[in-house]
């Protein structure tokens, strides 16, 4: 299953800094609700782990997340997700897409591949989860 989203978020802080924030997975990584970093395997990249509830389970995702693409001049990033569902057969992939604004915040655009057992609650579901997931990551965003 396939959802593309999109959020904006605010900020009071200098564009700039907001950028190397973004592109900072230790810190972004946290600001996910679940999420936390497990190892940072090199400058731009780490393993991450999130535990999501959806409907009435609980599922764990491990992957890599890494930020695949960094234009300073245009104020935008690309952060990319790859992880498999822990003892399932299923995936959570995306490709979030960060363009900061001057003047404070930006525009997130999440697009995501999901199957396996997420995917098997539908498509309301899985599009009701992000969205509650993504909008609780742009409040905590504003305060990186």
């Amino acid at each position: 299953m396939a959802t593309e989203l999109d959020h904006s978020f605010s900020t009071s802080k200098p564009i700039d800094e907001s950028l190397a924030a973004i592109t900072d997975l230790e810190r972004l990584v946290p600001c996910v609700d679940g999420g936390r970093v497990l190892e940072v395997t090199g400058p731009d990249s780490v393993k991450a782990e999130i535990t999501l509830k959806m409907g009435a389970m609980s599922l764990t995702f491990t992957g890599t997340v890494e930020v695949a693409e960094k234009e300073d001049a245009a104020h935008r990033a690309l952060v990319r997700v790859k992880s498999r569902e822990a003892g399932g057969q299923g995936h959570a992939n995306a490709d979030v897409t960060f363009q900061l604004e001057e003047g404070g915040g930006g525009t997130i655009h999440t697009n995501a591949q999901i199957t396996g057992k997420a995917a098997s609650m539908g498509e309301g579901v899985v599009v009701g989860v992000l969205d509650a997931l993504i909008t609780d990551f742009t409040a905590k965003l504003g305060e990186l």
